[in-house]
């Protein structure tokens, strides 16, 4: 073998081996780059769903969890508080839920939602942002004595909404509480973030 080939064969070798460390070292370098495409976990339990137990829920309670870093309720509404939300439709500002950006088509009714009695809310004013206070005792003088049929208000503003999160007409919010994307995964549990059929 002549001294040519025997130099050949090294450089061959040491082409090689050059790429494949420099194909690696490429690798190290654009895996920090390619990693920050994907979301983070705290990105991904941000948007994730949230089961709620509703077994212990009593009427007229208010449970609050976080779900997109936004206050939701659920609450226990009972028959005189179903029956008096059709009561108040001359008072407000969307009665028929119309504006559709603001429940799923499944709770567009009176109620505005699955099951009359159990209310899952958005508990973000539609106005500014604030979070409204439950005030659900029926004829609160300083809410407007005997029209008054329990509700939230924001103390921020003073936008009103009634117990299906229904916007009084006259204050300063817009549009109705949101209703979050929901669905009975049991009687007894609420799953937060997924419609029914998904």
């Amino acid at each position: 073998m002549s001294e040519q080939e025997i130099d050949l064969k090294k450089r061959r070798f040491l082409t090689g081996a050059t790429s494949v460390v420099g194909a690696v070292g490429v690798g190290f370098v654009a895996w920090p780059f390619v990693s920050s495409w994907m979301p983070s976990a705290r990105a991904k339990a941000a948007g994730a769903p949230v089961d709620v137990d509703i077994t212990k829920l009593e009427t007229g309670q208010l449970v609050r969890v976080l779900w997109r870093k936004k206050p939701v309720w659920i609450f226990k509404r009972d028959n005189t508080t179903v029956t008096n939300l059709s009561t108040l439709n001359g008072e407000l500002t969307d009665p028929n839920s119309d504006e559709t950006s603001q429940q799923p088509e499944y709770t567009k009714n009176i109620h505005r939602s699955i099951n009359p009695d159990v209310a899952v809310i958005v508990g973000v004013c539609t106005h500014l942002g604030c979070s409204p206070t439950y005030r659900p005792e029926i004829g609160a003088a300083d809410l407007g004595g005997d029209s008054w049929k329990g509700g939230f208000y924001c103390p921020c503003h003073g936008s009103k909404f009634d117990l299906a999160g229904r916007v009084y007409a006259g204050v300063p919010a817009p549009t109705n509480l949101v209703i979050p994307p929901y669905h009975f995964v049991t009687d007894s549990l609420i799953r937060i973030g997924i419609d029914p059929k998904a």
